[in-house]
């Protein structure tokens, strides 16, 4: 059984009345295939733990599938799944901790780089590892799946003018880590 079939029925029988009609086998098996990806890519940038992107990414798609989808395009269905991924990642962060995060592990990398590419990536990953969440989530969806200040702030719940100035402040303190580690 793959994944996406476990999800589909993972659903309840009696779903909730939707805005638009819900998304049959065939339409969230390809929208799965085009967002978990980037989706997991996103939770585990932000936590720093494979395991955890991986059962948060599964949560958001079972909560997704229950939930009212967006009446419009593949567009805001992918911006609702990642507000749910957000929301999710806030409920851990929230919970009391059993261990720190740890930096991420050798396996992350792509093979086959240089050893320039590599240590580049290296110098990132533990930068990325120093900022506070919040920071690394921002980040992340600016310049990885490369949202516009409105969509983040729709992501995260923060207000746009919020985004702007917490944005600057991450790449500023990114910045700062990165000449620190040279």
């Amino acid at each position: 059984m793959s994944w996406n079939q476990a999800i589909l029925e993972a659903q309840p029988a009696a779903a909730p009345a939707v805005a638009s009609p819900a998304m049959d086998s065939a339409e969230f098996t390809a929208f799965y295939e085009r967002s978990a990806r980037p989706l997991w890519a996103y939770l585990l940038r932000c936590s720093g733990d494979p395991a955890l992107a991986e059962d948060l990414m599964q949560e958001a798609y079972v909560r997704f599938l229950g939930a009212t989808q967006p009446a419009n395009a593949d567009i805001a269905a992918r911006r609702y799944l990642f507000r749910i991924a957000t929301n999710l990642l806030r409920d851990h962060w929230r919970r009391p901790k059993a261990s720190s995060l740890e930096d991420l592990p050798e396996s992350f990398f792509a093979a086959g780089t240089s050893a320039d590419e590599m240590a580049v990536q290296q110098q990132l990953a533990r930068a990325m590892g120093q900022m506070r969440p919040r920071d690394r989530q921002i980040l992340w969806l600016a310049h990885a799946e490369s949202y516009s200040h409105h969509e983040i702030a729709e992501i995260t719940g923060l207000a746009t003018a919020s985004v702007r100035l917490l944005l600057f402040r991450a790449r500023k303190r990114m910045r700062k880590l990165m000449e620190g580690s040279r």
